[in-house]
């Protein structure tokens, strides 16, 4: 079985669909008066809006060759839980002074963004010297501008970091109005807290480096702990990728009486708690493993009920994928019948490959946080494109409205089903 990549769409349902429009660029302004009216207008005031939110159950997706067809987006529609919110009006999505720019980390996913927000990626130079260095010059101007850094920290880490800090370092330099890094992956964010002596914080170490640069704000994905958040002196916007597996999920159409959701760890049970409370309120179950050493993990035992059920452990990252196929060998052992595993960051370093496509798993469902390469590939490998997402929490960003992302307890099934 070929795996495929699965860009999530907004399918037939009885969510309500949010109304949006995108006004059209202004003219080319040729006398100080026309500038003077055209700052008027874009600097008026403009009111976020209240939403209100309803739920029921999504309509399974087609199925080919055993695996759900889900179409590519090709026009500006929302993932399926920003459905729920229906807006007395839409947003003002003026691309008037917005640059979105994009690194080397994740050029696919930056493009997918732009074409989701019917803009063009703004041009850059990008180069390294031979002894490692990195250039950047911006090939546009973005005086007074609303500049988007597209750019994750995932491996290489250090060199995805430093490119992000240089263009920042270009931007502000440019005299950019506001600089926005947009890091769909945080790297760095596992090193929040001692649990030894003489440790370091790194993620305050690279929290102070992105700010001292010259953001004002950043936008991120899933950040391992909430509290990497504090760590930074400017405004952090923190998307949750998981309604996006939920859509898919819901494609599935496993019994409810069937469901079981289980974390992995101790540490992610308030994660796996909300993602049960969506999936209808589903039962829970935890591992309890301990860490003997960095990267490696021991299952010690299963706390709840799994046998015979079919069990979706949920993370926000796949690293070498230790902890997550030991937890999974436990559940069938103790009884569950098929084994999923979601996440939203697939780092996948070595030997994650060969422990997912062992056979433990029924299905690993990814997001493309972090780009996907050939070589990482499986049969039992999904992944889901949360650009849309992106996409549409920029326009908010960019227009002073919330994210409706951060709507997250009003996004679920408000009652049992048979199937969710």
């Amino acid at each position: 079985m070929a795996a495929y990549l699965v860009i999530p769409s907004c399918p037939s349902s009885s969510y309500s669909s949010i109304s949006s429009s995108s006004s059209s660029s202004s003219s080319r302004r040729t006398s100080f008066l026309t500038r003077r009216d055209s700052f008027s207008d874009y600097s008026r005031s403009r009111n976020c809006i209240r939403y209100s939110f309803k739920s029921s159950l999504p309509e399974p997706s087609r199925f080919g060759n055993g695996k759900p067809i889900v179409p590519i987006l090709n026009e500006r529609s929302l993932p399926e839980f920003l459905e729920s919110a229906r807006m007395g009006k839409p947003v003002n999505r003026s691309s008037n002074r917005l640059k979105l720019f994009s690194g080397t980390a994740n050029l696919a996913l930056s493009q997918e963004i732009s074409r989701y927000m019917g803009l063009e990626l703004s041009k850059i130079n990008i180069k390294r010297f031979a002894d490692g260095e990195i250039y950047v010059q911006l090939k546009e101007s973005v005086r007074g501008c609303d500049v988007y850094l597209i750019q994750p920290t995932c491996p290489p880490a250090n060199e995805n970091l430093m490119e992000l800090l240089v263009m920042v370092d270009a931007c502000r330099r440019a005299s950019a109005k506001n600089i926005t890094a947009v890091i769909p992956y945080f790297g760095y964010a596992r090193a929040d807290r001692k649990t030894q002596g003489r440790e370091s914080i790194a993620a305050k170490l690279v929290a102070n480096l992105i700010t001292e640069a010259g953001a004002n704000r950043v936008l991120a994905c899933d950040l391992h702990s909430g509290q990497s958040m504090g760590y930074f002196d400017i405004p952090v916007d923190h998307v949750y990728c998981e309604p996006v597996i939920l859509d898919y999920l819901a494609s599935k159409t496993i019994s409810y009486n069937d469901l079981v959701v289980v974390s992995p760890d101790v540490g992610g049970v308030a994660r796996a708690r909300a993602f049960a409370k969506k999936l209808s309120d589903a039962p829970l179950a935890i591992v309890d493993k301990r860490r003997q050493a960095h990267n490696v993990a021991e299952v010690m035992n299963l706390i709840g009920d799994v046998k015979g059920k079919v069990a979706v452990m949920v993370d926000d990252m796949i690293d070498t994928a230790g902890t997550i196929s030991k937890g999974a060998a436990l559940l069938h052992q103790e009884g569950a019948r098929e084994v999923y595993a979601c996440c939203t960051h697939a780092v996948f370093s070595p030997p994650a490959i060969e422990r997912l496509s062992s056979g433990l798993f029924q299905e690993v469902i990814v997001t493309n946080t972090i780009p996907a390469i050939t070589e990482n590939y499986f049969p039992q490998l999904t992944v889901l494109s949360v650009a849309n997402l992106l996409g549409e929490t920029i326009w908010r960003v960019h227009d002073d409205c919330s994210p409706a992302s951060h709507e997250r307890s009003s996004v679920m099934a408000t009652q049992p089903s048979k199937k969710f």
